[in-house]
């Protein structure tokens, strides 16, 4: 008998991807997801290109919400695993929408552990979308002082255009390192914050009831089917949608803060060999490309792609709550789930492009979200 999976945010760019390949592979697929307006238009049934790949499947739909009991509780009814993906996720955004991120990313996920610790189920794993956001700066090594881990960045640097992390004992410079699992938690944002709590308390609730259990600390996750129409989250579709309106892309900082791309298929195909394992059980697992990638090169690659006209500026910008740079260690998704990513940048960026030129130009939003984050103090 196959497997019955419920994916909760399945209707998103991550989860419609699994539930697609799960489907491939023969298991029943039930999706729990609210079809945010923010992520998937104000029409998602047409407009949402993650959803209408959804409604073309074989997976159960049910439009429902995490922070609601028994929407839970009809979606948890006869399946054997979850993929708890639905989140908010935008690192900015979090910062002033303090109790929607809590509600549904701290909230959303103790309803769920709740059920399972006190109402009749047949869950047999757990498997929650982590993020990179925990280890705020993340790792770095210090000439003096050997690993390191700095601290949020301060505005007073900031301002002055000094925008390199710093040793958090001699005030030094420090040498990026690649973030392995066993880094302190450091999140310098409400978002991040919000995603250490709730994989915590899937690891924790998750040994105490025998569900094996997994946090996959997602990086920077790109590729087809990403939403073009959120302002919020996603540096490429974000600069995507700025160069297809001709307008042109603010780059932050000085253009050389770096993060880790990883393309969807790799995501993909690391979540399901961790579903399918026992391997990396009530473990936290990074998956991420291995590699730092900064946001100038992103820039430039794109209007190459794009064959655009549009203007790069580096304008110095930033927003409170950003990181500096980030890359993953992947030495444990190696050995327990043989994780290696299959797609370089390159390869990845050219195939999400290819996918963006086939699709309707969105409406540029950024301005608006820079006014909004202004607007609280947050961007300068």
């Amino acid at each position: 008998m196959n497997k019955k999976i419920l994916i909760s945010g399945g209707a998103g760019f991550i989860g419609s991807n699994i539930a697609v390949k799960l489907l491939q592979m023969g298991f029943e697929v039930t999706i729990l997801d609210s079809l945010s307006p923010q992520i998937h238009g104000k029409d998602p049934y047409n407009d949402s290109f993650t959803f209408k790949t959804i409604l073309s499947s074989d997976a159960h739909f049910i439009k429902g919400s995490v922070t609601n009991r028994d929407d839970w509780k009809t979606a948890l009814n006869g399946q054997d695993m979850v993929i708890h993906l639905a989140a908010e996720t935008g690192t900015g955004q979090s910062m002033y929408q303090i109790e929607k991120y809590n509600e549904v990313n701290v909230i959303g996920t103790a309803i769920l552990l709740d059920i399972l610790a006190n109402e009749p189920h047949n869950i047999q794993k757990i498997i929650v979308a982590s993020s990179r956001a925990i280890y705020g700066e993340g790792k770095y090594k210090c000439a003096l002082h050997g690993h390191v881990y700095p601290e949020a960045r301060v505005e007073a640097d900031l301002a002055k255009k000094d925008f390199e992390c710093k040793c958090p004992i001699c005030s030094g410079s420090v040498t990026l390192m690649p973030t392995d699992e066993q880094s302190l938690y450091k999140p310098t944002s409400i978002y991040g914050l919000s995603k250490q709590t709730q994989e915590q308390m899937v690891l924790i609730v998750g040994k105490a009831l025998n569900i094996p259990s997994i946090a996959f600390r997602y990086q920077n996750v790109y590729g087809p089917g990403q939403s073009l129409s959120n302002p919020y989250t996603g540096i490429l579709s974000i600069f995507s949608t700025q160069l297809k309106n001709n307008n042109p892309i603010n780059i932050f900082e000085d253009g050389k803060e770096s993060r880790d791309f990883v393309f969807i298929d790799d995501v993909v195909n690391g979540t399901i060999a961790g579903l399918l394992s026992n391997e990396a059980d009530y473990k936290t697992i990074n998956i991420g490309s291995g590699e730092a990638t900064d946001v100038f090169t992103v820039a430039k690659q794109l209007k190459k792609q794009y064959n655009s006209d549009a203007d790069i500026k580096i304008t110095g910008n930033y927003r409170v709550g950003d990181i500096r740079h980030n890359y993953a260690d992947l030495t444990l998704a190696k050995k327990h789930l043989n994780f290696v990513p299959q797609y370089s940048f390159t390869e990845g960026l050219s195939l999400f492009c290819q996918w963006v030129n086939l699709q309707e130009i969105q409406n540029d939003k950024s301005q608006n979200t820079f006014a909004e984050m202004k607007s609280k103090g947050l961007f300068k």
